[in-house]
């Protein structure tokens, strides 16, 4: 009896694929993203698209699933967002201006507290962009959005609002995409 079970458990365990990533526009989203001494689950992935062509994959990457919007983007933990830039037709300039109207549309206008910081953002894009090119979004609280490029550090954002106007980009009442979104939230 205790060989058929044995025998059953190998056979599901070879017949089951391991999970360790979702494939979203061509790229591998990893199941569990581990920068510094954080590690956390994927949430949801999608792709970001404009008339028809995919741009970049998105992952929300929380401590914890979850599907609430709005308590995602107030929460004062640990949490990231990874781009993988999947189009060699995004460019630096292209990156930087959707972002600005993500921020806009994120804070309903009102960027002024944040601008700076904003701008500082940005400045992860000034370099020459190139397909599978990744970019993570890293919130600690106390500490602020760490962004690190292809898993190198670029540089450390302070502040609760600002990480909350960042993630509201992609979560936030009036996000990128819709689709991306609701991917994000894993629905």
């Amino acid at each position: 009896m205790l060989r058929r079970i044995l025998l059953a458990i190998v056979v599901v365990l070879i017949m089951v694929p391991p999970g360790y990533a979702r494939e979203i526009a061509g790229v591998e989203m990893p199941d569990l993203l581990t920068i510094g001494e954080n590690t956390l689950l994927l949430n949801g992935a999608g792709v970001r698209t404009k008339l028809f062509l995919d741009f970049y994959a998105g992952g929300l990457y929380l401590k914890q699933k979850a599907h609430d919007p709005a308590i995602i983007i107030a929460a004062d933990e640990v949490m990231a967002v990874r781009l993988q830039i999947v189009s060699s037709i995004i460019t630096s300039e292209r990156m930087a201006k959707a972002t600005r109207e993500g921020f806009e549309k994120a804070t309903g206008g009102n960027i002024a507290a944040i601008e700076s910081r904003m701008e500082q953002f940005i400045s992860v894009f000034k370099d020459k962009l190139s397909k599978n090119d990744i970019f993570d979004l890293l919130y600690v609280p106390g500490r602020g959005v760490e962004i690190y490029k292809n898993e190198q550090s670029h540089s450390i954002i302070e502040g609760l609002d600002f990480k909350q106007a960042l993630f509201g980009i992609w979560l936030g009442e009036d996000p990128a995409q819709k689709s991306l979104k609701k991917h994000m939230l894993g629905q």
